[in-house]
């Protein structure tokens, strides 16, 4: 049932890595909170699929879907600003661009492993980040939310790359909010910068392939997308350059 008078209520909220299984829950969510929710991907497929799912599953809630290259900043400031002028504002940015690469041990680390999730889980935060920061600013409930993992917290010997990629997008998203915070001055900030952490995530078809498996201490994807939602129900002062535990601390 839409939610007809809560925070997320009329929102806009852009969704980066929308057509994954985290993305699929999170675009549904939203829609039934009661935003107009804008996802994007690479995969154009992909995207129209998770779109389509939560457009049916929420009849009346726009959700639309744009193919971005969120490794080019100004092709994801073009999206930011599209965005923006086309709803009338821009609410959120929640960051579900993923990738994982790991080794039996730490002597087998593949720097290319490296290249490729710095540009995967870094450099699409920095552009989504820089590019979306105006207008969350001049939203009265903006939030960005990156999910990261506990990992990056507490490294192992072959999740080297990956830890430290997830660890450098949380210092990223932690400076932001600090520049919210400077923004509102004297009065709480109006927007926030979060971090969602998790261990893991685990979605149906992981089930389904993997009976016997208990994913001890992974997230459903169902349950970070309620998280995320959550967000919006708590004051920006209060969320702003926090780490939200979805999992307990390493």
């Amino acid at each position: 049932m839409k939610n007809s008078n809560g925070p997320l209520e009329g929102a806009v909220v852009a969704v980066a890595g929308a057509a994954g299984p985290a993305g699929r829950a999170t675009l549904l969510r939203l829609a039934e909170a009661g935003a107009t929710v804008v996802g994007a991907d690479a995969d154009p497929e992909r995207l129209a699929a998770a779109v389509d799912a939560a457009r049916y599953a929420h009849g009346g809630a726009t959700v639309t879907g744009d193919t971005v290259d969120l490794l080019d900043l100004d092709a994801t400031r073009e999206w930011a600003d599209k965005t923006e002028k086309e709803f009338g504002r821009i609410d959120g940015l929640v960051h579900l661009v993923g990738g994982w690469r790991g080794s039996a041990s730490f002597a087998e680390t593949k720097l290319s492993d490296w290249d490729l999730l710095e540009r995967l889980l870094i450099r699409t935060v920095q552009h989504t980040s820089l590019a979306f920061h105006d207008g969350l600013l001049r939203s009265d409930r903006g939030r960005y939310l990156l999910i990261s993992a506990a990992g990056a917290s507490a490294p192992t010997a072959g999740n080297a790359a990956y830890a430290s990629s997830k660890a450098a997008a949380e210092a990223w998203t932690l400076a932001l909010a600090d520049a919210f915070r400077k923004a509102g001055g004297e009065d709480d900030p109006k927007a926030a910068a979060a971090i969602l952490v998790v261990k893991a995530l685990v979605h149906d078809a992981m089930r389904a392939e993997r009976p016997n498996a208990k994913f001890a201490g992974f997230t459903d994807v169902s349950e970070l997308a309620d998280a995320i939602a959550g967000v919006w129900e708590r004051p920006a002062g209060e969320v702003n350059g926090q780490r939200l535990w979805l999992t307990p601390r390493p």
